[in-house]
């Protein structure tokens, strides 16, 4: 082990104790106990998109306000425990120790990288910061979306409570889905960009360099830009889309329930709609319940979770416009093959 090594062992070990105790209080032990309920009523909890109703409320300030009031109180803490996560990272975390891990455009830097998003179990808003931290610690392109990408599709959590509330078939069904999703786009997308189109958008100030000197003044400094950038407009769009759900599911009738048109409404309403964590498992359980067919319900499952629009908003400065395009389309995509493909093997 090398002095450098030796230098920052400390603050690797730090940032490990407060990811462990952090994800520990936000996502493991509540996750652990909601199983138990998933297995004992098959059910997790109304949808939040309409409650116990076969549709939304129709769009008003009403509705905006209380789907934001119900979503935040669902994440918060985890958006707390992203945000310290995605400084942390920026501080404590060498940047050629990211570079060395996540920092190629190959398949063994973004199956690393989406294999490290999966036991953190965030939605992608909540992870953004994280990803926004390792981007800045020049993580590939790739990379960073292999592991944003990782933590709400591959999320262990979620597929258990698929399992116990709809079917282990569709939970396998989402594993295979989503192991192509996220390290499929995560490869694929680092062949969209050049190198000087990456290198625009890292952050080149190395925060590790001061990081021994005045370890807090370099936290706030890590820490203030991630909610200035992100938090308002995130804030903002959960408003709007908390008003116009109704317009994005709306109730549909039995001659449209397992259509191909509604596997493709679906899969871009579920690709720009914004849930928290595990919460596309409600909402197409009532669905469902309301005669929602199963092509149009294995979209929803696929591309609510992956990504949406607040989210994308949130990473929008360290990745390449036409990455994030990218990265909609094949959300979308994906859902909308997926749905078909449900249709006609369930």
């Amino acid at each position: 082990m090398n002095q450098k090594t030796r230098n920052y062992l400390p603050y690797v070990l730090l940032l490990a104790i407060i990811f462990l105790v952090g994800v520990w209080y936000v996502k493991w032990n509540p996750y652990y106990h909601k199983a138990f309920l998933a297995a004992a009523k098959h059910s997790i909890g109304d949808s939040i998109v309409s409650g116990k109703a076969a549709a939304p409320p129709a769009p008003s300030w009403t509705a905006a306000w209380n789907y934001t009031i119900t979503y935040f109180k669902a994440v918060w803490q985890a958006i707390i425990l992203g945000l310290l996560l995605g400084s942390l990272v920026q501080v404590l975390l060498p940047r050629d120790w990211i570079y060395k891990i996540f920092g190629g455009t190959n398949v063994k830097s973004t199956v690393l990288a989406g294999v490290a998003g999966i036991p953190s179990m965030m939605c992608t808003c909540c992870s953004a910061p994280v990803v926004v931290g390792l981007r800045q610690r020049k993580a590939s392109i790739g990379s960073a979306l292999a592991y944003w990408l990782g933590n709400p599709v591959l999320n262990p959590a979620t597929i258990i409570f698929m399992g116990f509330v709809l079917s282990w078939k569709l939970a396998l069904f989402r594993i295979v889905v989503g192991i192509i999703m996220v390290f499929g786009i995560g490869y694929f997308a680092n062949h969209f960009v050049n190198d000087k189109e990456t290198m625009e958008h890292f952050i080149t100030e190395d925060l590790t360099g001061e990081a021994q000197g005045n370890l807090f003044r370099q936290w706030i400094k890590a820490l203030l830009p991630l909610i200035r950038d992100t938090l308002p407009a995130y804030f903002i769009v959960v408003v709007l889309l908390g008003a116009i759900r109704a317009w994005l599911f709306p109730a549909i009738g039995t001659e449209w329930a397992d259509s191909v048109l509604a596997v493709i409404g679906l899969a871009i309403a579920g690709t720009l709609f914004i849930i928290p964590t595990a919460g596309e498992v409600p909402i197409v359980q009532s669905l469902m319940a309301f005669g929602l067919g199963i092509g149009p319900g294995v979209a929803l499952l696929m591309t609510l979770p992956a990504v949406s629009l607040p989210s994308l908003i949130m990473v929008k400065r360290v990745f390449p416009k036409k990455v994030l395009l990218f990265v909609t389309g094949a959300v979308m995509f994906i859902g909308i093959i997926s749905g078909v493909v449900a249709m006609l093997i369930f």
